[in-house]
């Protein structure tokens, strides 16, 4: 089968590397001049299949509300003037209830577990280094509030068989020793043992060159104009300078560029791009930084210790295709790194970046046939690309090539968007 991957961040990379490794004659394309250099650039350094979990959840719209009012809210929303947004948040606040949330954490969950063992697997087999650490990642709890809350989501973590370990403020520091400097701002912990972290970036571009050597043919800078269509059928792209390239199937793996490309075939993907903002320093006392992972309840801001970096991301702006660096936002995570580890690294060498995830209303990705014959998707992975990339990228080559699959592939179409889902 001879397939084109839309595409070069991590999910699209990896994609291209299961589908070469099945057999498949792979084309990968990105309009940028490299692999991971849009969403996958700087994100939080996160392989966290405990974590994964939908934005959409009980008590969102109420936070939202709130957050309205607060400048350091973890959420901010900003009309874009279009009427997708509007669908898009409605969508998602028809997601907030107890019922859809356990549903779609059911979904999330095992197609990120699943992708952590195909990452260590494919890490085993490759030799793959990418600053990468297997030390679990830490919830920090701030307050009794918030204890109460990580209480329910342990309970569906033992009903789904995700180890776990709920700590108290003397286990928070037997894991992240450099806390005992801000002990007071501690109430506790909730530790996914088998989480890992590192630099996402390094992964994808590594990946990229194996699979070159392998037999991928890569072209960068590639712009598409559009999917060919032909005798009913998706028949390769177009390419902005008129050249057209055939293909048994394509795959849509361009994260938020994906709606765009599918819109011209009716295909109407739930996709929108919510921003996220990094920074990274340099460590000065690697002693005074996390030994892994920390992510902040209050302030939604994950600090993920690279081999000789500090990386510290979150926030969330619906904001549409706006890749403006907000200073006040870069101050929030400055201020959160200060609070927390206030002497792990060099602030005033700070890189800031900002990229923006593709988000599903349900949290869930669309991984699978479009309902377009020879169009696939992989895409809408939101905050947890890197987390389900190999996952996802194995489920679509099984399921591309009529494989049995690991998962269910109903849980990943956007059929699932038509069968009005009760909550």
């Amino acid at each position: 089968m001879k397939v084109i991957v839309v595409g070069a961040g991590v999910i699209g990379v990896s994609s291209a590397h299961y589908l070469n490794g099945a057999g498949c004659t792979v084309t990968l394309l990105d309009a940028l001049p490299g692999p991971a250099l849009g969403t996958s650039f700087a994100n939080a350094g996160q392989v966290s299949p405990g974590y994964a979990a939908p934005w959409a959840a009980p008590g969102i719209p109420f936070k939202a509300l709130r957050w309205l009012f607060d400048r350091d809210a973890p959420l901010k929303i900003r009309p874009d003037g279009s009427w997708f947004q509007l669908v898009w948040m409605a969508r998602m606040l028809a997601n907030c209830s107890h019922a859809a949330y356990d549903r779609n954490k059911a979904r999330m969950v095992p197609l990120a577990e699943y992708s952590r063992d195909c990452l260590r697997s494919l890490r085993a087999e490759l030799g793959l280094h990418y600053d990468e650490r297997s030390l679990g990642t830490l919830q920090l709890l701030r307050d009794p509030a918030q204890l109460v809350a990580a209480r329910r989501d342990a309970a569906i973590l033992e009903r789904i068989g995700v180890p776990h370990q709920l700590l108290d403020v003397a286990g928070v520091l037997e894991h992240e020793p450099a806390l005992a400097r801000v002990a007071h701002r501690v109430a506790g912990g909730l530790r996914l043992p088998n989480d890992e972290t590192g630099d996402c970036r390094r992964f994808t571009e590594r990946l990229a060159e194996h699979a070159a050597r392998a037999g991928v043919q890569t072209r960068y800078g590639s712009d598409i104009a559009a999917l060919l269509y032909r005798n009913g059928r998706v028949a390769g792209v177009r390419l902005a300078n008129g050249e057209e390239l055939v293909a048994d199937a394509v795959v849509l793996a361009a994260g938020c560029a994906s709606r765009a490309l599918a819109q011209p075939l009716k295909l109407a993907l739930p996709v929108y791009p919510v921003k996220g903002y990094s920074i990274t320093l340099p460590l000065t006392d690697p002693d005074a930084a996390p030994r892994s992972t920390v992510l902040d309840e209050t302030n939604k801001v994950a600090l993920t210790r690279f081999d000789t970096r500090l990386r510290v991301g979150g926030m969330a702006e619906v904001a549409g295709f706006d890749l403006r660096i907000r200073p006040e936002r870069v101050a929030v995570l400055k201020r959160v790194t200060t609070e927390l580890f206030p002497d792990a690294g060099d602030l005033a060498e700070v890189e800031a970046w900002t990229g923006l995830r593709p988000m599903t209303p349900d949290g869930t990705p669309l991984v699978g046939a479009s309902g377009v014959p020879g169009l696939w998707l992989n895409t809408g992975h939101g905050t947890l690309g890197w987390t389900m990339a190999c996952g996802s990228a194995q489920l679509l080559a099984d399921l591309m090539l009529d494989r049995p699959a690991a998962l269910p592939a109903r849980d990943y179409t956007p059929a699932r968007y038509s069968r009005a889902e009760k909550s």
